[in-house]
């Protein structure tokens, strides 16, 4: 069975490049454009590793990751941020949170999927 991956971004193109990227390494994928969104579908359904935007509008990707944490359901969901990650203290919120790492946007498919195939192994 394909794991799941569930893309959360606010930028439309940059979730259909990752589920085309993902498809392709046999990943099925979800997306969500918003925290909001991604708190709803993670309450529904299992995402075995979430791709999380940090800069979104409204309830940003720290926000969102500490509302995950605090589900039963959440608390040792994967996550990756997709982010510039050039910001330290964007990330340094993230302490605590159990973050695997970052993929850098703009990314390349090579680099996601070499991302992604770790952290789910992990």
């Amino acid at each position: 069975m394909a794991e799941k991956i569930l893309v959360v971004d606010d930028d439309a193109m940059n979730r259909k490049l990752a589920e085309v990227i993902l498809k392709k390494g046999d990943y099925e994928v979800m997306q969500a454009d918003s925290g909001a969104a991604a708190l709803d579908m993670l309450s529904e359904a299992r995402a075995d590793l979430v791709l999380l935007d940090i800069r979104m509008p409204g309830m940003d990707g720290i926000e969102t990751l500490r509302r995950i944490r605090m589900s039963p359901e959440g608390k040792d969901t994967k996550v990756l941020f997709l982010s510039a990650c050039e910001d330290t203290a964007e990330l340094e919120g993230a302490d605590g949170l159990h973050v695997l790492g970052c993929v850098k946007k703009p990314f390349l498919p090579k680099d996601l999927l070499a991302a992604v195939d770790a952290a789910v192994r992990q």
